[in-house]
């Protein structure tokens, strides 16, 4: 793990405005915080395929509809917070029901806005996304991972949640590295303990197993950057392997990583799931590790959590 640190937020800037150029069917439609959400540089190389419709995320979903049925693929870009609840009602009815072809592409996700507090703080998005029929949902871990995430998303047919983080995270990947939506990302093998995070939290978990491999404990480590559709197979494994799953997200326990984990686990048994994460409660005005501290989503956490399920 690298000591650079970049928010995935500018992976996704500098990725769409690549991807634009190969491609004038590729459209960001903005609400008007571009600044924040890195489409500055695409607004200003490619304004033909740039649309602002102002603070109206409802009207911003309705119009990537339509562009969708032009055979355009039109990225919505806003904060999470928004693009996922106040914009839910036309994502299910007008993006996800005609199964169109729309990305939603939002940093400000889990509580990488800190100090913003609690009504930017998007604690819920993914879990209340990934119930909705026909939509996938991805969070990636660090900058590369965001720029190869963001061009899949570009190719795959039908809609597509994206969550990036506003805070720099630690860079995990290089540029050589290949991700395939719907297929976890294994970062190393074990036999003791499996550890299933995403998002800004693999880097913790990657710190985590380092520990706990020094004290002699083995652990499987899996980026699961897509959470729908969820890689069973990757969770069926950690289940022959471990018998002994952690997951980890910068997200609500409920309805999230770990519940969809424990959702396959349940119906094959074989296996115990405890999931660290934001344990149902609204964030607050504060820093980012302290807001990622309070909800036990640390390294001593995790760490005291495989030991005790190891023995």
């Amino acid at each position: 793990m690298s000591e650079i640190k970049k928010a995935t937020r500018d992976g996704f800037g500098e990725e769409i405005v690549k991807l634009g150029k190969l491609d004038n069917d590729i459209y960001v439609v903005d609400v008007d915080i571009g600044k924040s959400c890195k489409t500055g540089a695409f607004r200003a190389e490619l304004p033909e395929q740039y649309l602002n419709v102002g603070i109206a995320e409802q009207n911003a979903a309705g119009v990537a509809a339509g562009l969708a049925t032009c055979g355009k693929t039109p990225f919505v870009v806003t904060y999470a917070v928004f693009g996922s609840l106040r914009m839910c009602e036309m994502i299910r009815q007008e993006i996800c029901y005609p199964h169109l072809n729309v990305k939603i592409a939002c940093s400000h996700g889990g509580v990488t806005p800190a100090n913003d507090g609690a009504s930017h703080q998007s604690i819920e998005d993914m879990g209340v996304l990934r119930t909705i029929p026909n939509m996938t949902v991805i969070m990636p871990a660090d900058y590369y991972a965001a720029k190869k995430l963001v061009a899949a998303a570009a190719k795959f047919d039908g809609p597509v949640y994206l969550r990036f983080t506003r805070d720099a995270i630690p860079v995990i990947y290089d540029e050589n590295t290949e991700f395939e939506i719907g297929k976890a990302h294994k970062l190393q093998d074990g036999k003791d303990v499996s550890i299933i995070a995403n998002g800004d939290t693999v880097c913790i978990a990657l710190e985590a197993a380092k520990q706990l491999e020094a004290q002699g404990i083995s652990v499987k480590l899996l980026d699961m950057h897509t959470i729908k559709p969820l890689d069973e197979e990757a969770v069926m494994e950690c289940i022959r392997d471990t018998g002994k799953i952690i997951t980890i997200e910068d997200h609500n326990i409920m309805n999230g990583l770990g519940s969809a984990v424990s959702e396959v686990v349940a119906e094959t048994g074989n296996a115990v799931v405890k999931r660290i994460g934001i344990q149902d409660q609204f964030g607050q005005s504060a820093p980012y590790e302290r807001l990622l501290a309070i909800n036990g989503i640390t390294v001593e956490n995790i760490v005291a959590t495989a030991r005790k399920l190891a023995g």
